[in-house]
């Protein structure tokens, strides 16, 4: 008789670091220099640790696994980890942490810099290493990071429930269409697709995916799920928008808890509404992800429980 699993969600990749830059518009004009208040500072938190910690703040059993730098930005990933009580297994990685640099808009929006040479054609998580984890996990969310990509035949062997989030994704790219067809939940933004039906509906139909979600910012999000697509409304924001880093991966986090604990597709999308609300209202320089008790209360008062 087996065990009952210890890990609710397995978070793959994803982990990092990025250098925070408050700009007076985007995009940027040039200039010799600006001079940038509230300052610029460099702290952990990329896809994966933003799925991680959202995860965790609602109650879910989570671990990370990642390729992690011997430098600097490498221990803020492990503190960060560490003073939230998260479990982080990591793999060395020889060509360092990934970071990156965002500007960020005075409307939230943000331009992302990702220092491409912080990885290499090479990099591997261990199989072993995936197959453990995975045996003792419930579901596993995988980013679009080249590590993850040789991770996903393992996953599907282990028998685990996959999710990814292809973010911008154009829809013919074939390097995230790979993710997208092992994946049973497909999370990814509309912002590059000209017919957001259409590529959600060829994700289905080309992989085992069962349930599908673009995200619209302020639009709200698009669900495709028992082949019925609805469009879900965008949860007004608690307070002023500050920040949108970081939206999709709450939304994601709070969709997977719903589908969790039980909640239907419908449901779970109103959580990750309503998270990734929250979540523009978190300047970027902090790591403040929705509670649990706070999102049932906020959810429910939009839309009562049956």
């Amino acid at each position: 008789m087996s065990s009952a699993p210890d890990i609710d969600v397995l978070v793959l990749g994803g982990a990092g670091v990025d250098t925070i830059v408050y700009v007076p518009e985007l995009p940027l004009p040039f200039a010799d220099s600006y001079m940038i208040q509230p300052g610029i500072r460099t702290r952990a938190g990329q896809t994966g640790d933003f799925v991680a910690l959202g995860l965790h703040a609602l109650g879910m059993r989570t671990h990370h696994l990642d390729m992690l730098g011997d430098d600097p930005e490498g221990d803020l990933v492990r503190a960060l980890h560490r003073d939230h009580g998260i479990p982080l297994t990591e793999v060395p990685q020889p060509c360092g942490t990934k970071r990156a640099v965002n500007l960020v808009g005075p409307d939230g929006r943000r331009l992302s810099l990702y220092d491409a040479t912080r990885g290499s054609d090479t990099d591997r998580l261990p199989d072993d290493t995936v197959a453990a984890l995975a045996a003792t996990s419930r579901h596993a969310h995988v980013s679009i990071t080249q590590p993850c990509a040789h991770a996903l035949p393992v996953l599907l062997a282990a028998g685990v429930t996959i999710s990814t989030d292809l973010h911008d994704w154009d829809g013919e790219n074939p390097y995230h269409a790979a993710f997208a067809h092992a994946a049973d939940i497909v999370f990814l933004s509309a912002a590059a697709l000209d017919d957001p039906e259409r590529t959600m509906r060829g994700i289905v139909a080309r992989g085992r995916a069962r349930e599908v979600v673009a995200t619209a910012g302020a639009d709200g999000a698009h669900l495709l799920a028992d082949g019925e697509l609805t469009h879900v409304p965008a949860v007004a924001p608690p307070s002023p928008v500050v920040d949108s880093n970081g939206a999709g991966d709450a939304f994601a986090a709070a969709y997977l808890f719903g589908r969790l604990t039980g909640e239907p597709p419908r449901r779970s999308a109103l959580f990750g509404a309503t998270a990734g609300a929250h979540a523009c209202t978190v300047p970027s320089t902090t790591t403040a992800a929705i509670d649990r008790a706070t999102l049932l209360t906020r959810a429910t008062r939009l839309s009562p429980a049956p």
